[in-house]
């Protein structure tokens, strides 16, 4: 990717990270309240790694238990969600919080998932491939293809043709495909 196409695509994330944090402040504010009855704690941080490698603490409203481990998604059990969390979940607001780590420049909208710092397959993947030349995303190719992180080398590889296309025709279009419900990578089955 360009370093043009880079910050223009980065304009667009400052823009819509702002402008969602300010639309969506109503949102947040009960969602921390109702979310806080369910789980006691209000956000869930945990280390993930981001652009060339660094790690960062992404954030997201706790949908699981406290004490639930620290695993991918795709391995997790249904029954450490809380009632909220199935809603915050299905619904996609846990990850509006993640729109600061798009503020702060740790993350883009657009981009491979973070994956966690034990995840040492993948991460070794990725850098093969480059992947983590840019900042990891909330959505992605793989996303809205439902490829999770549980086979690490198709993941990387969609991530780094994500990369080798990624415009900002097709940033809009990750997106509005995500919104519309496409964006199921690392989905827990709570059926």
């Amino acid at each position: 990717m360009s370093e043009l196409n880079q910050k223009i695509l980065r304009s667009m994330d400052l823009f819509f990270s702002f402008s969602g944090l300010m639309l969506f402040f109503p949102l947040l504010l009960p969602i921390l309240v109702f979310d806080s009855i369910g789980s006691r704690t209000l956000l869930f941080k945990q280390e993930r790694i981001g652009r060339n490698q660094k790690p960062f603490i992404l954030i997201k409203f706790r949908t699981m238990l406290p004490g639930t481990p620290s695993i991918a998604s795709h391995l997790s059990s249904a029954s450490a969600v809380t009632s909220v969390g199935k809603i915050l979940r299905r619904t996609k607001l846990d990850e509006l919080p993640q729109l600061w780590n798009v503020l702060k420049g740790e993350m883009s909208l657009v981009g491979p998932r973070p994956c966690l710092t034990n995840q040492n397959e993948l991460i070794q993947e990725r850098e093969t491939l480059g992947v983590y030349d840019i900042r990891p995303g909330i959505t992605g190719l793989a996303q809205i293809q439902g490829i999770d992180m549980s086979n690490p080398q198709l993941l990387a590889e969609v991530d780094a043709r994500m990369l080798t296309t990624l415009n900002l025709k097709n940033y809009f279009r990750y997106i509005f495909l995500t919104l519309m419900g496409k964006g199921l990578g690392d989905k827990i089955n709570l059926n």
